[in-house]
């Protein structure tokens, strides 16, 4: 793999009809903010070869609307990355071996964001960017990450919603 981009969900509902945390959808904005993310990545060329997807609903609409922008890619939902650790991530990841140059992972906090902040602290990212991140990984933000055989990860960019004409949130 030579580069990872890990993209946290659209703003999802507060509450499914079901109650349950799994079935929450996205609400509008969080679906019009998954597909500004998708456009940015394709403009940026960080197109993914393969998306991880956790099997939740809203991973699963993040990853609908993010799709158009990335009609090649292959895509695995998987249930091990709902609300998956930093861990756990990485553990997919490597389950995927070389299979691909560029993956993508679709999934919940805290586990991305504290996956990002490593990366970042490990690259040694600006400090600005990484103030950024460990402050906060709202909905939607996508960071993309080059990987290098043993370098360190370097942060090429890191998009939120809100700074790019969505709404983002928490």
């Amino acid at each position: 793999m030579d580069r990872l981009i890990l993209m946290r969900h659209g703003q999802a509902e507060r509450q499914a009809a079901t109650g349950g945390d799994f079935e929450r959808g996205l609400t509008p904005k969080g679906r019009e903010d998954a597909t500004l993310m998708g456009r940015l990545l394709a403009k940026s060329g960080a197109t993914p070869d393969l998306v991880l997807v956790s099997s939740a609903r809203r991973t699963r609409e993040t990853f609908a609307a993010v799709s158009a922008a990335f009609p090649k890619a292959r895509v695995e939902f998987r249930r091990d990355l709902y609300h998956a650790e930093p861990e756990e991530v990485v553990t997919a990841l490597e389950d995927e071996g070389d299979s691909a140059s560029v993956v993508m992972v679709v999934g919940h906090n805290p586990g991305l964001h504290e996956l990002a902040l490593r990366l970042i602290l490990q690259g040694g990212a600006e400090p600005v960017a990484l103030n950024k991140v460990r402050s906060r990984f709202p909905t939607a933000t996508t960071a993309v990450f080059a990987l290098g055989a043993g370098d360190p990860p370097v942060l090429e960019h890191l998009f939120y919603a809100s700074e790019n004409g969505g709404t983002g949130g928490e």
